[in-house]
């Protein structure tokens, strides 16, 4: 399978999946939680609260490990991807994200204390696929 094959295969993930792991770090211990996802492009965007533990978190490291597919996918293929996380607060990423999600956990999107986590991808890994052979990985710089 080429890239352009892994890629669109992750990207049949992204589109049907939105419910992943979402796992940082603290104090050296792996901390993980079900998150809610929503993708542009490869790019994955989730809100949560200014004043949560993950964003505490990923101020203090802002790497990540999310999980993402299984349940959704016809044949249980899933993703691991290693990444990056900012920390957003601007209006037009929040009322993107407003827009596209559920309305859960918040009450409005001028909400003080909502905030988005934007999760850039540094690597991917396809598991699971019935077009893999074995677990094909791309990286981004």
């Amino acid at each position: 399978m080429n890239n352009e094959q892994v890629q669109a295969e992750i990207n049949s993930i992204l589109d049907k999946s939105n419910i992943g792991v979402l796992s940082t770090a603290h104090n050296n211990v792996p901390n993980s939680r079900y998150m809610v996802f929503y993708n542009d492009g490869l790019t994955l965007y989730t809100k949560t609260s200014i004043d949560s533990t993950k964003v505490t978190e990923f101020q203090n490291n802002p790497k990540a490990h999310i999980l993402i597919g299984y349940d959704e996918t016809k044949n249980r293929s899933f993703l691991e991807i290693e990444a990056n996380v900012d920390i957003l607060k601007d209006q037009e990423t929040i009322d993107w994200l407003w827009e596209k999600q559920d309305k859960t956990f918040f009450d409005s999107k001028e909400d003080p204390d909502l905030c988005v986590l934007k999760v850039t991808p540094k690597a991917i890994k396809l598991m699971n696929d019935d077009n893999v052979d074995s677990p094909q990985t791309i990286t981004f710089d």
